[in-house]
């Protein structure tokens, strides 16, 4: 193969794995950190998302684009367990932003 092949071929592939995939990580990174070290911003008390146990809702993770929709069965530490079309799912309640009632 002549060298044109070669840059056309492996080019983007360079560009993916070591340009842009890195700076995806770094930014989830940045996210976490922001989301773990907010400051005057209570983190979801297990209290509040009792009321919410037996009820169907519309969780929402925000940044990283997850929502689940389903009944939450139980909270337990930090973790809700939320029963699903799929299963049951446990969310961990440090990164919900947002929990809705359908």
């Amino acid at each position: 193969m002549n060298s044109g092949s070669w840059i056309a071929i492996y080019l983007p592939l360079f560009i993916i794995f070591f340009i842009i995939l890195p700076q995806q990580r770094a930014v989830h990174k940045a996210v976490l950190l922001k989301i773990r070290k907010r400051e005057g911003v209570d983190i979801m008390t297990n209290e509040l998302i009792k009321k919410y146990i037996s009820k169907k809702c519309l969780i929402s993770t925000g940044t990283f684009g997850t929502t689940v929709k389903g009944i939450i069965i139980g909270v337990n530490e930090n973790w809700l367990e939320v029963e699903t079309k799929k299963g049951n799912e446990l969310i961990n309640a440090e990164f919900i932003q947002s929990i809705k009632m359908i």
